[in-house]
């Protein structure tokens, strides 16, 4: 067994010793799923150590042959487009599991759904089939589903069955796809991606184009892009805030990172549709950061930014050039650690306060002095102030944007204004002004919370001042995949 495969297993077996657990044993199941999240975060930190950055290739790949007659594979890989991913999906479910110590009731469920939950994202970056990637994809729906139907808000069913009805609509159109390339394979080929990527250059480009088209609206929804964003802003609000940490921070990256795998695909339908994409990708961008202007609900904020910097790595992916691409990969990486960071502070502040307002608060910084300090850091990152990583991205995404489309970055700079003339108001309204009476005797963060919200933001700075590791880590591979696209597209 290799070390993916071990790292694949750490939820299942979190989830087996979780179910010969009893129910009334709360801390000693709280204790067993942050155990076994801490191996799968030990286990891909350990990735970053012995992962070979100057190959861009798969590496440390199993493959076992499943069904014969289909030619379906567990084949597994890692490169610098998923490692990253890798990692903040492992981070993020350590972080979400601290978050979630006010859970009462129904605690084992909760902690194996997570699990659960973790083990289909884990699969969805490691899976190197695309029959295998499809089965982890529709994996991680039933978990969802039960997190935020259970332990949601008040609106939580339609939540629920919007966030799956969406999805399992972009799922068809995903797999209609697939099912169209699968036509142009040799007879039990196989679904390896690497053949299909193969198979697909024998399509006729009309043919491409309406594949990838079933692959947007499939990948689309999940990432999500305007217009197929509804579910959104529903869901982030209704889901408890650990849960909220996960689908900002790493699920909605899923779907980049399936459309990152497509366009590699092919390339010249991508090329064919690169309007419409930078199109798409630049109204997302201002109609999501207006949006998160005019909320009062401080999660409805969160959830209407992640359109807009979502719209970013769309804008990054459509450049087809080498420094959109590692803008499009470092984008996801930001946006994971700052939504995280901010669903996390929102959802302790509400626990707090009970309220989601922001009209509610003012001075926090006199009560809640290091909740103030981790927010406006947050906040500071989430406008692309430089000395963060999502400054970093950004910068990416402005050069490569400008190699490509030149003076039409300006809707980009616009939208970075917008960005941040939401993160002002947000840091004034909550720490500036007279204490509110209601507001005197808040908790400011607690241990097991400065070390879950610290992590995040030191990972914001870190990558922020130092991000050559982090490029680095993936520039082989954005290297390898630019070199396909261009020779596809001359």
């Amino acid at each position: 067994m290799g070390i993916l495969s071990i790292l694949l297993s750490a939820p299942v077996f979190g989830i087996l010793v979780l179910a010969l657990t009893p129910h009334g044993k709360i801390n000693q199941l709280r204790f067993i799923a942050n155990l076994f999240t801490s191996i799968a975060l030990f286990l891909s930190c350990w990735l970053f150590v012995i992962y070979n950055q100057n190959d861009g290739a798969m590496q440390f790949n199993e493959q076992f042959l499943l069904n014969p007659k289909l030619g379906t594979t567990f084949a597994l890989g890692i490169d610098g487009l998923s490692l990253p991913m890798v990692f903040l999906a492992t981070l993020l479910t350590s972080v979400a599991l601290l978050a979630s110590f006010n859970i009462s009731t129904h605690v084992k469920s909760y902690h194996i759904s997570i699990l659960l939950l973790e083990f289909g994202m884990l699969g969805v970056f490691l899976a190197q089939d695309w029959s295998l990637f499809y089965v982890f994809w529709e994996l991680t729906l039933s978990p969802l589903f039960l997190l935020i139907a259970r332990w949601g808000g008040v609106r939580r069913h339609i939540a629920s069955l919007n966030f799956v009805l969406y999805t399992m609509g972009g799922s068809i159109f995903m797999l209609i796809s697939l099912f169209a390339i699968s036509q142009y394979m040799p007879e039990h080929s196989g679904t390896l991606m690497s053949s299909m990527s193969v198979a697909a250059q024998s399509m006729p480009k009309d043919e491409q184009l309406w594949v990838l088209l079933g692959f947007l609206i499939g990948f689309g929804v999940k990432m999500p892009i305007f217009p197929v964003h509804g579910w959104l802003p529903l869901a982030h609000v209704e889901a408890p805030s650990p849960i909220s940490i996960l689908l900002s921070g790493i699920l909605l990256k899923m779907g980049a990172y399936g459309l990152i795998r497509v366009i590699v695909m092919l390339p010249e339908a991508t090329q064919m549709m690169q309007t419409i994409l930078v199109a798409l990708a630049l109204v997302g961008m201002i109609y999501g950061g207006l949006l998160a202007w005019r909320q009062t609900d401080l999660k409805s904020m969160v959830a209407y930014s992640s359109v807009s910097h979502m719209g970013v790595v769309l804008l990054d992916i459509a450049t087809l050039n080498k420094t959109g691409m590692m803008g499009a990969i470092l984008q996801m990486t930001a946006h994971g650690l700052v939504a995280g960071a901010m669903f996390l502070l929102v959802g302790l502040l509400y626990e707090r306060t009970h309220t989601r307002n922001i009209l509610d608060y003012s001075s926090l910084v006199q009560v809640m002095p290091r909740f103030a300090l981790f927010m406006t850091i947050t906040l500071f990152a989430a406008m692309g102030l430089p000395g963060s990583v999502s400054f970093v991205a950004e910068l990416h995404a402005v050069v490569g944007g400008f190699q490509q489309w030149g003076n039409l970055m300006i809707l980009l700079g616009l939208s970075i204004l917008i960005g941040s003339a939401y993160a002002m108001r947000t840091i004034g309204m909550l720490f500036t002004g007279p204490v509110k009476q209601q507001m005197r005797e808040i908790e400011d963060l607690r241990l097991l919370e400065l070390v879950a919200a610290g992590v995040l933001v030191v990972a914001i700075l870190l990558f922020g001042l130092w991000p050559a590791p982090l490029i680095e880590l993936s520039t082989a591979t954005m290297n390898q995949m630019n070199d396909i696209i261009s020779q596809r597209i001359q």
